[in-house]
């Protein structure tokens, strides 16, 4: 339930802090005083349209804030807020609102930002504001089919259950097929270009780390002359004529004799002589490898050619080798994939076909237990209408088969509320209902039955009882006393019988001060109540007869709620 709101800066109001409890709270005052504009900052609470009219004037800024309570640990909204990554302590749901002169919102859920799609999420499942002409949601064809499922209770929710898995199944599998049947030209063309692709990288035999190999041959190929010249040169100088080998085994045959006489330099003259040994055979290796070579100018081409078919493939399919291997491995899977397509859809065509049978079959069922429910609760609304003073009035739940074939997440039932308000006068849909104070009835009608299964924590209602008086009157104000005690209900009334049902009755006023309109509120209790529900009978003038009226009034209400609650 909404517990408190905060609002600064809002159309005629600086600041005004209320405290909501549970049941029936009304809230009168004369017209203008600004009784609907609480109803509007609740509303924007609940992610409405914003405007920076709202704005108070000379203010930069109007802010709203709301606290929810929420009783109920199976409450669908705490497991949409854990699914936002909102923490929600206790059931408490704090909603805040900025409206800045600039035209930005900024929302939030519990301190977290939230967009304003968020928090109109999030107020669906906390406020349901009903004004005489708003399009409300009993009003949205559309979602009759969903009350008339809430009414029936766990039997139709197991066979719900049961059916919506299956046309879960059925949908991905549906979608599935329709993305696999492509247009026969286009799955053609890419056999072909994949085909032709898997074709042209087998045919380059990649290996991987062949381009290394290719690139460091490519190099010696073409400093063939600078490296022969440069073997050979190192070869004469160390084999050659009284070059290196010779003088450093004239320096070994000296030190192996000088290590004779003196046994300290022997590990010297063993080091002269590995040199010498390690020269030799380091010539030995020069001299095979310079007869070894000779410049092949077509390897170069060969080698070039190869890395230039690496280039073309690499800009192709990919920058390295392993990534165009990858690639033809995936082109390969494709391929065996539309191949096999026909198959394929022959295969899932039919397990879809499977599936809409059983589909079929779980559709009836929720459509028969709707025709029973349907039954029972035009039953219902009538007990309501006649309470309301529509006895003449006829309720009838319509529900109508798809065409052939066709369903949706609901099955192949549409459902329509229909009414006819006058003997003789034909069924027409409820959102065709034109008549201000039948629509009023109707739809409290509609509350009594639907609000305890809505999961709606706070009903309000804006001026529903404009354009009745009377006994109809009496009964509209029983109807409301009668939803609040399953829901807590804000009702804005001009009718004392609505009043005098409250469980919690406060007065708006507006006053002038130093030159600025402000509006005020006025918790109404005890004698005071007697005196607004006076003024509410006879106007401005209270006189003994209209307080003895409320008096009487007031306790004719207490007495009326003792049979309901």
């Amino acid at each position: 339930m909404l517990s408190e709101i905060s609002i600064k800066n809002f159309a005629i109001i600086e600041e005004l802090d209320v405290t909501f409890y549970e049941g029936l709270t009304v809230l009168t005052g004369e017209t203008g005083a600004g009784k609907s504009i609480i109803i509007d900052a609740v509303q924007l609470l609940a992610g409405g349209r914003g405007s920076t009219e709202f704005i108070r004037h000379g203010s930069k800024k109007a802010e709203l804030e709301g606290l929810f309570t929420i009783d109920d640990p199976s409450h669908p909204l705490l497991s949409k807020l854990e699914e936002l990554g909102i923490e929600c302590g206790e059931g408490t749901v704090i909603l805040r609102r900025d409206l800045n002169l600039n035209g930005k919102t900024v929302c939030r859920i519990n301190g977290k930002l939230v967009t304003i799609a968020i928090l109109r999420e999030i107020g669906s499942h906390l406020i349901d504001i009903h004004g005489q002409h708003e399009n409300q949601e009993l009003m949205h064809e559309k979602r009759h089919i969903h009350l008339l499922d809430h009414f029936a209770g766990p039997e139709l929710v197991r066979a719900y259950e049961n059916y919506a898995d299956l046309y879960e199944q059925y949908r991905k599998l549906k979608q599935k097929i329709e993305a696999a049947d492509e247009n026969e030209q286009q799955v053609a063309q890419r056999i072909d270009l994949y085909s032709f692709q898997m074709k042209e990288i087998d045919a380059a035999a990649l290996v991987i780390g062949e381009e290394e190999a290719l690139e460091e041959e490519k190099r010696k190929l073409l400093n063939f002359t600078r490296l022969y010249e440069r073997l050979n040169t190192a070869y004469v100088s160390i084999s050659g004529d009284t070059h290196a080998l010779d003088w450093v085994g004239a320096a070994m045959s000296d030190m192996e004799d000088a290590a004779s006489v003196d046994s300290t330099l022997k590990p010297h003259a063993e080091s002269v002589a590995t040199s010498f040994y390690t020269l030799q055979e380091t010539a030995h290796e020069l001299k095979s490898i310079l007869d070894d070579m000779e410049f092949d100018p077509t390897r170069l081409e060969f080698v070039e050619n190869r890395l230039a078919l690496h280039t073309s493939l690499q800009r192709k399919y990919g920058k390295t080798i392993e990534d165009i291997l990858i690639y033809r491995d995936k082109i390969a899977d494709e391929l065996e994939s539309l191949l096999s397509r026909d198959e394929r859809l022959s295969v899932a065509q039919e397990k879809l076909d499977h599936l809409y049978q059983d589909l079929q079959l779980e559709a009836a069922e929720l459509s028969i237990i709707r025709q029973t429910t349907a039954s029972r609760l035009e039953q219902a609304i009538m007990e309501q209408l006649e309470q309301l003073h529509m006895g003449k009035a006829t309720f009838k739940v319509e529900i109508k088969p798809k065409p052939a074939g066709m369903f949706d997440a609901n099955g192949f039932d549409d459902v329509s509320f229909q009414i006819s308000t006058n003997v003789g006068e034909p069924l027409k849909p409820l959102v065709k209902v034109a008549s201000g104070g039948e629509l009023s009835r109707i739809m409290l009608a509609l509350k009594t039955i639907f609000s305890k299964h809505q999961g709606i924590t706070s009903l309000i209602f804006d001026e529903v009882d404009t354009g009745v008086s009377g006994r109809v009157a009496q009964a509209i104000a029983e109807k409301i006393a009668m939803i609040a005690t399953h829901s807590q209900v804000l009702c804005i009334s001009h009718l004392p019988q609505v009043a005098a049902m409250a469980d919690q009755h406060y007065l708006i006023k507006k006053n002038v001060e130093d030159d600025r309109t402000r509006t005020s509120i006025q918790d109404v209790i005890d004698s005071e109540r007697i005196e607004e529900l006076s003024r509410m009978l006879s106007g401005a003038e209270i006189t003994p007869l209209t307080l003895k009226h409320a008096d009487e009034l007031l306790t004719l209400a207490s007495e009326r709620k003792k049979t309901f609650r």
